[in-house]
């Protein structure tokens, strides 16, 4: 599996799936979540409010991952994921390691070969970049080494240049 880190908007990447940091109501929200959905059209909020109705009637618990189609993205699939809200007190690791696990488990059941990550809780969820990094990267490499997944390609398409220099700084350091 390749692993790619780049500058850039999600919205635009032309894979199987790209993963939302949701949150949990999967209404729509700001940063990379407000930009999926404007980018998706109106067709992805009203797919939500199905999954809700029908899965997630309290919300899409922290950690978990769940699928809808990507309507007008480029992308067939959008993966909802819910980072963990370090402001909140969710400050455990695992939780944001599981997102990414979780995210790519729904990419293979989808028959996806390629995803596309953002920097899920970097943003207004409070974690340091440099932490997601570390754990979304080891997370992604621990899954392809133990699964015959069939995924080819994880992107992570990050937004700013701050945030796509300290990937790629802790990419380069782990991949000894």
């Amino acid at each position: 599996m390749q692993l790619e880190i780049l500058q850039g908007d999600i919205t635009t990447r032309d894979v199987d799936a790209i993963v939302n940091a949701a949150n949990s109501s999967l209404m729509g929200g700001g940063g990379v979540d407000g930009a999926i959905h404007r980018a998706a059209g109106r067709e992805l909020l009203t797919a939500c409010m199905e999954v809700r109705e029908q899965q997630y009637p309290d919300g899409l618990p922290v950690g978990q991952a769940v699928a809808t189609p990507g309507f007008s993205l480029p992308s067939r699939w959008v993966i909802h994921t819910v980072g963990p809200n370090r402001h909140a007190g969710q400050r455990d690791p695992e939780l944001l390691a599981s997102c990414f696990r979780e995210s790519l488990k729904v990419a293979v059941s989808l028959g996806a070969r390629s995803v596309a990550f953002p920097a899920i809780g970097a943003g207004v969820y409070g974690w340091d970049a440099r932490e997601v990094a570390t754990v979304a990267l080891d997370a992604v490499r621990r899954f392809g080494a133990e699964k015959s997944s069939g995924l080819e390609l994880v992107e992570f398409v990050l937004f700013s240049t701050e945030t796509t220099e300290i990937f790629r700084s802790v990419f380069e350091a782990s991949a000894g």
